[in-house]
């Protein structure tokens, strides 16, 4: 099924697109640390917003089986 072509099984970018990857245009350390740095940040206030999450989450827990408790012994005193 060869008609004449000499790609050798390169993809169409590979024969047609001869321009730098974009990914690598304006690529330097800087812009890396820059970005790094805002990763990092990203992911402190999200450990944050998360542990703040829990003890909530852990706190309500606590008040709703303090409530079942309170009902259950109060069912109990009655009979």
């Amino acid at each position: 099924m060869d008609k004449g072509n000499n790609s050798y099984g390169t993809s169409w970018a590979d024969q047609w697109d001869n321009g730098p990857d974009p990914r690598m245009v304006g690529h330097d350390k800087n812009n890396n640390n820059k970005y790094k740095q805002k990763i990092g940040e990203g992911f402190d206030k999200t450990k944050s917003v998360a542990s703040t999450g829990v003890k909530k989450l852990k706190d309500g827990t606590s008040v709703g089986f303090n409530w079942i408790k309170t009902k259950c012994s109060n069912i109990k005193q009655k009979n």
